[in-house]
């Protein structure tokens, strides 16, 4: 089974549409995890530990999902088949100059202070049309905990070099090499530390233009031939 954890104020339609047609053209069953905001990373490893017991998992994550389902592998050697960890955004617990966590911490901030109308507006005016339609049905649909849900994020401890070490699986690093957010540095540095890691390159563009490039780079990748079911 293949289990796909969205990113930072995301939500799972999003993440169906980064890999829910590899899993489909590949027969393998597919859960896209709706994040509780109230708990965005409880919920995360509630859902891995729930799909592990039925066999070993194949862990699709973006961004703060690629984060918990490189720790989760780490944590459960025995039980992940492999990752696709796409746009990383941090190593370590010091977030100190982390773009990922700052525009978190602002977002919320701003939340707070204006409400989702005035936040949604300004967000709709500076990002690209597919990401501010992307964000604009999660935030809605988050609210009225989108502001804990980014602060949690925020506060999140980014996988340490040495856990990263310790991932045994075969991990797909999935780099966009024009994310300020998530800096291709930081992809490049997971997969020097992760054993069996291999990365791939992309554009935002290529991202916005078509969101199961993550699947077709990273599932398919991991997984060249039909895999049985049962």
């Amino acid at each position: 089974m293949a289990v796909a954890l969205p990113g930072t104020g995301s939500d799972a339609l999003f993440a169906r549409r980064a890999f829910g047609s590899a899993c489909a053209a590949l027969d393998l069953p597919f859960l896209a995890v709706e994040p509780d905001p109230r708990r965005v990373i409880e919920s995360y490893r509630a859902a891995l530990d729930a799909a592990a017991r039925s066999g070993p998992v194949l862990i699709a994550g973006i961004s703060l999902g690629a984060a918990v389902a490189v720790e989760w592998a780490a944590q459960h050697p025995d039980s992940v088949y492999g990752v696709v960890a796409a746009l990383p955004a941090w190593t370590g617990a010091d977030t100190t100059g982390c773009p990922a966590a700052a525009s978190a911490a602002a977002t919320a901030a701003q939340l707070r202070a204006d409400g989702i109308d005035e936040v949604l507006s300004r967000m709709q005016a500076s990002s690209p049309a597919w990401l501010a339609e992307t964000l604009t049905h999660s935030w809605t649909a988050q609210w009225p905990d989108l502001p804990s849900a980014l602060e949690e994020a925020a506060a999140y401890a980014w996988p340490e070099p040495e856990l990263l070490a310790r991932v045994t699986a075969p991990v797909e690093i999935i780099g966009a090499v024009d994310d300020p957010v998530h800096p291709i540095a930081v992809a490049e540095r997971w997969t020097d530390l992760i054993p069996r890691a291999t990365l791939h390159r992309i554009t935002l563009d290529q991202l916005g233009a078509d969101p199961s490039i993550l699947g077709t780079r990273g599932i398919t990748a991991l997984l060249p031939r039909r895999v049985p079911t049962a």
